[in-house]
């Protein structure tokens, strides 16, 4: 018997649902958020410490680096808490049908999109 399986399986010729983009991205945020913590942990303990230190990390969030990383860091929290209300939601027996779901997600990518440029706006 012959099987009929992929010898190269090449990723970008797959296409995914928004339903699974949103997935997806939802636990790369959670990901990208715990790394982001580090970075906030550090800014908290540091403008703690001392006079110095905290006008060290005024100066760090002043400049083009620190305002890269607060928009980054608020979009990442925004994209997971919009996203874990779209699971919470599924969770609780809605937008669970394929043309639903598909909205839900475009929608919560399309917020999300919307409330990115908006926080780069403010904090640029």
């Amino acid at each position: 018997m012959k099987k009929q399986r992929p010898v190269n399986l090449q990723l970008n010729t797959i296409s995914f649902p928004p339903a699974a983009i949103t997935s997806i991205l939802h636990r790369i945020t959670g990901v990208a958020l715990f790394f982001a913590m580090m970075f906030v942990i550090w800014a908290w303990a540091m403008s703690v410490s001392s006079s110095e230190s905290f006008a060290l990390v005024q100066e760090q969030m002043a400049g083009p680096l620190g305002k890269f990383v607060a928009i980054g860091t608020i979009s990442a929290l925004t994209y997971h808490v919009l996203g874990g209300l779209r699971h919470m939601v599924m969770d609780m027996g809605y937008w669970e049908e394929l043309q639903s779901g598909d909205i839900s997600a475009k929608a919560i990518i399309a917020a999300w999109i919307i409330l990115t440029i908006l926080v780069g706006v403010v904090l640029w």
